[in-house]
């Protein structure tokens, strides 16, 4: 593993194609910074970048694409439909790509199973639910412009009422979830693995003011091996087979998260770090109409 190159390292999704291990989250990123730390990331050699419709920072993201000077095509590039577009798929990928500036995205996510009332985001749209969204979304592979369908937040109970529909006809090829020390999630993670669902772990640093960062097992490990206690996060994420996307909008860290080479963990740090007994989520579903947390991912 030590001589494992993890910023040139992919994973194969069930559909053939590779996503970088390493991307750059774009989450809370503001507008203005947004553009610069994209062009930062790639420039320094990351090749995925991650965004929402919802983070309203597409635009700026397709921006900072272009100052990169990074070819289109060498890079993964993912964007999700918001909750408030599961009705009009079609002009949720349109509005996307416009803003991106782009002819395709790599991946395609339904941000949250909650198809929620425009008018009003309290509600839940009657007459919708996120069964009939993957239906609209398994028909965007055929397009040109999508080319990976998956979802993300998606619980087991989830997952198992989508997957078991006779509409499901594509299995997606990722779920995006929250994953961390304090958010391990092994149920959840175990049954994407059993149904060949590649999991991108999203707060993978446990975000901003994080209580993962006053965790002694964590600086311990961290001290220990001359490395920030983000890249040690990164590294227990990446040797468990889940690609990562941290997010930063300052370019020293852009940079220091991106040096990831030439060393890991040991089985022993590893375990350690499987064993934190504090547990936080940093994303709850308080905020949605309908529950999307079932506590089915422990």
């Amino acid at each position: 593993m030590a001589g494992t190159k993890m910023t040139s390292k992919t994973f194969t999704l069930n559909t053939g194609d590779k996503i970088p291990a390493v991307g750059l989250g774009t989450w809370q990123s503001a507008p203005n910074q947004v553009r610069n730390a994209v062009k930062v990331a790639l420039q320094k050699g990351y090749r995925h970048i991650d965004t929402a419709l919802a983070y309203g920072n597409e635009k700026e993201v397709g921006q900072g694409i272009k100052d990169s000077g990074v070819p289109r095509e060498e890079i993964w590039l993912t964007t999700k439909l918001d909750n408030t577009w599961h009705h009009i798929v079609s002009e949720g990928i349109e509005t996307s790509l416009k803003d991106l500036d782009t002819e395709y995205v790599d991946l395609y996510l339904m941000h949250w199973p909650s198809s929620t009332d425009p008018n009003d985001k309290k509600k839940h749209l009657p007459d919708w639910d996120f069964i009939k969204t993957w239906q609209e979304m398994q028909k965007l592979p055929g397009t040109g412009k999508v080319k990976n369908i998956g979802v993300s937040n998606f619980g087991i109970k989830n997952l198992e009422k989508l997957l078991n529909d006779p509409s499901c006809k594509t299995v997606p090829a990722v779920n995006q979830i929250e994953l961390h020390p304090n958010n391990p999630s092994p149920k959840l993670v175990a049954y994407c693995k059993e149904k060949g669902i590649h999991c991108t772990a999203y707060s993978c640093l446990g975000s901003t003011d994080s209580p993962l960062y006053k965790d002694p097992t964590l600086l311990k490990v961290a001290e220990e091996k001359g490395k920030t206690p983000q890249q040690v996060l990164l590294m227990w994420g990446l040797q468990h087979e889940w690609s990562v996307i941290p997010k930063s909008v300052t370019q020293a860290r852009i940079e220091k998260n991106f040096e990831l080479d030439g060393w890991d963990l040991s089985t022993e740090e590893m375990q350690k770090l499987d064993n934190l007994r504090d547990r936080f989520k940093v994303c709850g579903d308080a905020w949605l109409p309908v529950k999307v947390f079932f506590g089915d991912d422990e």
